[in-house]
């Protein structure tokens, strides 16, 4: 899937969204939070709902996750 994604990022935009799951389910934290900021830099509309995404679960826990809800204006 993420070969896939990298390809097909080649050639058209994909959302940040997308790595970030893929980077979820891989269970590499680090590369999620990286395509997060990748999606908060380029105002995301997908940032509006990253507290409702229950595939964020995972990240939760890290602090990177709270400084991102506060710089987008979300409470925890």
């Amino acid at each position: 899937m993420l070969n896939e994604l990298l390809e097909l990022d080649s050639r058209r935009y994909v959302t940040p969204a997308a790595f970030v799951f893929v980077y979820i389910g891989l269970g590499d934290k680090d590369q999620a939070f990286d395509w997060l900021e990748k999606a908060y830099t380029e105002h995301s509309y997908n940032m509006a709902y990253l507290k409702a995404f229950p595939m964020n679960d995972p990240l939760r826990s890290d602090p990177k996750f709270d400084d991102l809800l506060r710089r987008i204006g979300l409470p925890r």
